[in-house]
C-alpha cells in the first residue's frame, strides 16, 4: 500500500470514528495522534521518497493530520462542556444530605455558665490584651525580681529587651481595671493564658482562665469564702464537698486554694485527682496592700479579694472528662456531646 492509499484509509477511519465520550476521545488520540500511531509513522516514510515526491507527500500528510487534530479538538470541547454541565446538575435520586447544626465549644459553655452565676451577685466582665508588659503581668502584682514565674521555663517571652510576653494569667486585666476605675470594683476577667509547661492530662501550654476581683471598703476573707461557696453550690450542686487550704500567691495575703471532692471518681481516687479524692479548682486570697498601692488605691481605706480558676478544669469536673487535651483535639465525636 502506497502513501496516498494509506492516508485515504486513515482519513476514512477517522471520519467514521464516533467521539461522544471521554473514553472515545482517548481511543481516538491513541489511534491517530500519538507518536507511534499509524499516521505519525508515515512521516518516517517521507524521508525515503524522491525529492520531487517528498514535497507533495508532506503537504497531503500535514493536511490529513490537521483535519484529524481539528476533529479531536472540536469534539473534546463538546464532551468536556457536557461533563461540566452534568457535574453541576443535581441528582434528585440521591438521598438528601442532612444539615449538621453547629454547637458551642465545651469551654465556651462553661465560661458562660460561670459568668451567669457571678453576674447574679453583681460581677461584670472586663477584658485585656493577651500580650502584656512586665508591669501588668508581674511587677504590679507584687512579683519579686527573682520570682521563678519570670523565668523562661514558665513564661513565653516575645521580646526580652522590652519584657513583652504572652500573659501568664488574666490578673493583668485586674491591674488595668484598678488603674482606670475607682472602687467599688466587682469584675470577672475571662481569657486565654499561656505558660511554658509540659502537655499532659492535667496541663497544657495554653488554657483558659476566669478571674474575679472585688474591691470596696471593709471587704473581708469571710466575704471571699461566702462568694466562693455560693459559686460552688450553684456550679456543682449542694452535695459537693469543699475545703480551703492555706497557700501563697505574691498578689494576695492571706492566700488559699479551694478544693472540691473529685467529681470524676467521687472521691475514690483517679489519675486526674492524683488518687487523693480532691481536686483544686481555684486559687484565691485577699488582695495584697502592695498591689492596691501600685494601682493608686489606698489600702488603708479599701480592701478586696481575688480568685482565679481554669475553665478546662471546671469543664473536666462538671462533664467527667479525664484528659484536658481532648478539648483541643478537634474530634467532633467528643465536641458534639456538648
Amino acid at each position: 500500500m502506497n502513501l496516498k492509499e494509506s492516508l485515504k484509509k486513515i482519513k476514512e477511519e477517522s471520519e467514521s470514528f464516533s467521539l461522544n465520550t471521554k473514553e472515545d476521545l482517548d481511543k481516538f488520540r491513541l489511534k491517530f495522534l500519538v507518536k507511534k500511531s499509524e499516521m505519525m509513522e508515515l512521516f518516517n516514510i517521507i524521508k525515503d521518497l524522491a525529492a520531487e515526491e517528498r514535497k507533495e507527500a508532506g503537504r497531503i500528510l500535514n493536511e490529513t493530520r490537521n483535519l484529524i487534530e481539528e476533529k479531536f479538538k472540536q469534539h473534546q470541547e463538546v464532551v468536556l462542556s457536557k461533563r461540566e454541565e452534568n457535574a453541576n446538575k443535581e441528582d434528585l435520586s440521591l438521598p438528601p444530605l442532612h444539615n449538621q447544626k453547629g454547637s458551642r465549644h465545651a469551654i465556651s459553655i462553661i465560661r458562660n455558665r460561670i459568668i451567669e452565676i457571678f453576674s447574679r451577685i453583681g460581677f461584670i466582665i472586663e477584658e485585656g490584651p493577651e500580650i502584656e508588659d512586665d508591669w501588668h503581668n508581674f511587677s504590679a502584682l507584687n512579683f519579686a525580681e527573682n520570682h521563678p514565674a519570670r523565668d523562661m521555663q514558665d513564661t513565653f517571652f516575645i521580646n526580652m529587651e522590652d519584657q513583652l510576653a504572652l500573659r501568664t494569667h488574666t490578673s493583668s486585666v485586674q491591674i488595668r481595671t484598678m488603674q482606670t476605675q475607682k472602687p467599688p470594683i466587682r469584675i470577672l476577667a475571662p481569657g486565654r493564658v499561656y505558660r511554658n509547661e509540659a502537655v499532659s492530662a492535667r496541663a497544657n501550654c495554653f488554657f483558659h482562665q476566669i478571674e474575679g476581683l472585688y474591691i470596696d471598703e471593709k471587704v473581708s476573707f469571710a466575704d471571699l469564702k461566702q462568694t466562693l461557696y455560693f459559686f460552688v453550690k450553684e456550679m456543682y450542686g449542694d452535695e459537693i464537698e469543699v475545703r480551703f487550704r492555706p497557700s501563697y500567691f505574691p498578689f494576695t495575703e492571706p492566700s488559699a486554694e479551694m478544693d472540691i471532692s473529685c467529681t470524676i471518681c467521687k472521691g475514690k481516687g483517679c489519675n486526674v485527682c492524683k488518687y487523693s479524692g480532691w481536686l483544686e479548682i481555684l486559687g484565691c486570697g485577699m488582695v495584697h496592700p502592695n498591689v492596691l498601692k501600685n494601682c493608686g488605691i489606698d489600702p488603708e481605706k479599701y480592701s478586696g479579694f481575688a480568685f482565679g480558676m481554669g475553665l478546662e478544669r471546671q469543664s473536666m469536673l462538671l462533664n467527667g472528662v479525664n484528659d484536658l487535651r481532648t478539648f483541643f483535639d478537634n474530634d467532633t465525636r467528643f465536641l458534639k456531646q456538648f
